[in-house]
């Protein structure tokens, strides 16, 4: 009877030693990297935010500039920074690195990277018009010149009867 009470309480122990040395070594290391918006366009602004990060740090990105991290006030161990977008990153999905307290955490596909859009001409790649375009303009105007003659020429020939 003595030893399963010492096998019971040596288990309680056990339990609550592995339940908090997880939680006591995850105060300093970096966790939880969230990027908000996770899909933005070209020169757009992001903001990461990252756990576990309590003096602040930096984050790297492909698309963007290495940018800082600061502390949150209140929030326990929380940085927070914002990045921009480089105007030139490609579209698709990229990773953040994070470097805080001395150790390293790498997000993949942390964010995506979406195209910019044309404006005008709906949204067309092409600058100018095209031959084909030139031709179909020219066809259309030709036909409503040939058309308005024809109408104009019948009315002037019903007004003489």
């Amino acid at each position: 009877m003595r030893n399963s009470r010492a096998l019971a309480v040596s288990a309680a122990v056990a339990a609550v030693v592995g339940v908090a040395a997880p939680a006591a070594v995850a105060g300093n290391t970096p966790s939880n990297i969230v990027a908000l918006p996770s899909v933005i366009a070209r020169g757009g602004q992001m903001t990461v935010t990252v756990d576990g990060c309590p003096r602040g740090g930096r984050m790297t990105s492909d698309a963007f500039p290495p940018a800082g991290l600061s502390p949150i006030n209140g929030a326990h161990g929380t940085s927070r920074g914002q990045a921009t977008i480089d105007s030139n990153a490609g579209p698709g999905t990229y990773d953040i690195l994070i470097h805080c307290s001395g150790r390293q955490l790498i997000r993949p596909n942390a964010f995506t990277v979406i195209g910019g859009v044309r404006g005008g001409l709906g949204g067309s790649i092409s600058t100018g018009a095209t031959p084909a375009d030139m031709a179909i303009g020219g066809g259309l105007v030709a036909t409503a010149l040939i058309g308005g003659g024809v109408f104009w020429m019948r009315r002037r020939s019903e007004k003489r009867l």
